[in-house]
């Protein structure tokens, strides 16, 4: 820890260090979907969110101990990575179907394009790099990511042994 890490308190008595240039804004751009095209990793709270909306034997899988969504190859060319796969719950048209229909997105979704690591008991957050070079929405609003933390950071991120965002499927 330096002098100079910014700490932001996102929920009463909840802070995290923020290692990203304060300025940064974010927004989803529509049709651009290239975080979809990755599995996500469920924390426990998900995965019991996600019960109340989707067929659990369809939709995870369980790998090195932790439960994911899985990638799924689609039958179409859009809203796909170049193998032909996304997320299983990414739509023809380029939406989720859990934000979408109900209205709700797992810890990882919400947390892209940030990276959650725990580094001597403090939530440490930081811009993913491959997002720099895929997602279309970065600095292109007035949404700056610091003064909404709380959208992209659930508050059981705190309670979690190890909220690393880095373990992927």
């Amino acid at each position: 820890m330096s002098a100079d890490d910014l700490r932001v308190e996102v929920y009463p008595g909840r802070e995290a260090v923020v290692e990203f240039d304060p300025d940064l804004t974010f927004e989803c751009v529509e049709e651009c979907t290239w975080c979809c095209r990755h599995g996500v990793l469920l924390y426990d709270e998900d995965f019991l969110e996600l019960a109340e909306r989707a067929d659990l034997s369809e939709a995870t899988t369980r790998f090195r101990g932790e439960d994911f969504v899985p990638r799924e190859e689609k039958d179409r060319d859009d809203h796909v990575a170049d193998d032909g796969a996304a997320c299983y719950f990414l739509r023809e048209d380029g939406r989720c179907e859990l934000h979408a229909e109900h209205d709700w997105k797992p810890a990882r979704c919400s947390v892209f394009p940030l990276e959650v690591v725990l580094e001597d008991g403090e939530i440490r957050v930081s811009t993913r790099e491959k997002a720099w070079d895929h997602c279309e929405g970065m600095n292109v609003s007035e949404r700056r990511v610091v003064d909404n933390l709380d959208a992209f950071l659930p508050e059981y991120l705190w309670e979690l042994e190890n909220p690393d965002t880095k373990r992927e499927l």
